[in-house]
């Protein structure tokens, strides 16, 4: 492919980007194919001689948009959205265009001051005190693994770094029974060990209970355990509980023990300052991370960490070989020793395209419009004799299930709500996914899609009333 075909190609994928996002509503949400269906049209080997892009663009047509569950419909109101927008799509191919490595300063100068600038735009928009710093990471997970890390080279004075885990001492974690699975996945890969992490009691609300956090701290110390880190979220997956975090950090301050916030989803939220009431604490923290890939309509992946101790962090993970070296170490930021990866996308690139094309104003107003669509749907849901309501909806995240008021038995219920789900998954509509809270089948409806208009909310409930209604006839 030569540079004109280039260009006149890329006009064709614009086009065609530019129908989709026109489009994508209308498609089916969920693909209707079974395991393998995508696979047995693939050839087996590589192609020995080159393709023409238009068989290549026609297969992705064919073969490849069959397979896809549209993430970016209105209409997907499952897990966390994982959105994007005009301006960081656009971004996005900038920075495929410019194909910088940006591991050092050295290596894309540009790159490392906007993401400095970038990130203390995000700090000051969300309301973090100023000690905090912040880099970009991929995702919420690898923030927290960096934190894990960092708390297990602050307690052990960097031995662990230098020659492993000392023998006879064993390193607690904490987070509540709610948290993340990848807190647990982070645990395992740190070195500590997954019976090594306290899933703590949460109350009616599903949030961490301090007190009982500190009864494992007291009982783990009591038996010659070393209480290292604690996780507390401001939004879990399950039903967006948000953790008592000023409680929770003096408890982590009294002990002197590492405290972590994954705010992933609901951090975003922090746009807006009636919102703050959620980090209420925050300056006890230790590091804080949340992802504008999720709702702040910045393409996957860009996730926002900052830490308090920038230097604790850099000593984490900086590795200093010879060819790495440059003239300017001294005097700027070099981004690969602030995390995991050597290699650095350009990801400040669309986090700076789109805090300008939408405004503070413009993103705080959307955040506004989910939540207020999310607080119209639960009134509703509340006032269904036949629906119920499963957790608190402190933000745009609703927990409930169908509960027809003759069936009494859990079993039935979960049953009968599983089939529900199932049905509109199947139903192309609409995309909502499940969790279980108590023990009982939950399902969530996530309102947080870019485009996601009240007409889509309005539709989503009607259809969930009609299938619930068809089941039990």
């Amino acid at each position: 492919m030569d540079n004109n075909e280039f260009r006149e190609n890329a006009h064709q994928l614009v086009d065609w980007m530019a129908d989709y996002f026109e489009e994508v509503e209308n498609y089916p949400v969920k693909p209707d194919v079974d395991p393998g269906n995508i696979l047995e049209q693939l050839p087996g080997e590589a192609p020995q001689e080159a393709e023409s892009f238009e068989k290549q663009f026609n297969d992705f047509q064919n073969i490849i948009m069959p397979g896809m569950t549209h993430w970016q419909s209105p209409n997907f109101m499952g897990y966390f959205p994982a959105n994007t927008s005009f301006p960081s799509v656009l971004a996005e191919m900038l920075t495929a265009t410019l194909g910088a490595q940006c591991m050092s300063w050295l290596t894309s100068p540009a790159a490392t001051e906007l993401e400095e600038q970038v990130m203390e735009w995000l700090r000051k928009a969300i309301g973090l005190p100023k000690v905090f710093t912040g880099a970009i990471q991929s995702t919420a997970s690898t923030s927290t693994l960096c934190a894990l890390l960092m708390a297990r080279e602050k307690i052990t004075d960097f031995t662990v770094n230098e020659s492993g885990f000392p023998k006879g001492e064993t390193f607690r974690i904490y987070c509540s029974s709610e948290t993340h699975s990848s807190i647990e996945k982070d645990v395992k890969i740190a070195g500590f060990g997954r019976q090594n992490l306290r899933k703590i009691q949460v109350d009616e609300n599903y949030a961490m209970k301090p007190d009982a956090l500190e009864k494992a701290i007291r009982k783990d110390l009591e038996n010659g355990f070393t209480p290292t880190a604690v996780v507390a979220t401001i939004g879990t997956t399950g039903s967006t509980a948000i953790d008592p975090l000023k409680e929770i950090g003096e408890i982590c301050s009294r002990y002197d023990i590492f405290l972590h916030v994954d705010a992933a989803y609901a951090g975003t939220a922090l746009l807006l300052p009636k919102k703050r009431w959620m980090n209420e604490g925050i300056e006890l923290a230790d590091s804080f991370v949340f992802n504008p890939h999720k709702w702040m309509f910045t393409n996957f992946d860009c996730s926002a960490f900052y830490v308090q101790d920038e230097a604790l962090l850099v000593r984490t993970f900086e590795i200093m070989p010879e060819y790495l070296k440059t003239p300017e170490d001294q005097r700027v930021k070099n981004y690969r020793d602030w995390g995991i990866p050597l290699g650095r996308r350009f990801r400040a690139l669309k986090l700076w395209f789109v805090l300008r094309s939408f405004g503070i104003e413009g993103l705080q107003n959307k955040i506004r419009q989910h939540i207020s669509l999310a607080q119209n749907l639960k009134d509703q849901i509340e006032q269904h004799q036949h629906f119920e309501l499963l957790a608190p909806v402190p933000l745009n995240a609703i927990c409930f299930r169908f509960h027809p008021n003759y069936i009494d038995d859990e079993e039935k219920l979960n049953e009968l709500n599983e089939k529900l789900l199932n049905q509109i998954q199947d139903s192309g509509k609409l995309f909502l996914t499940h969790t279980k809270l108590n023990g009982k089948y939950t399902i969530r409806i996530v309102l947080g899609n870019t485009n996601l208009e009240e007409r889509h909310v309005d539709e989503a409930w009607k259809l969930i009333q009609n299938l619930a209604q068809s089941l039990i006839a």
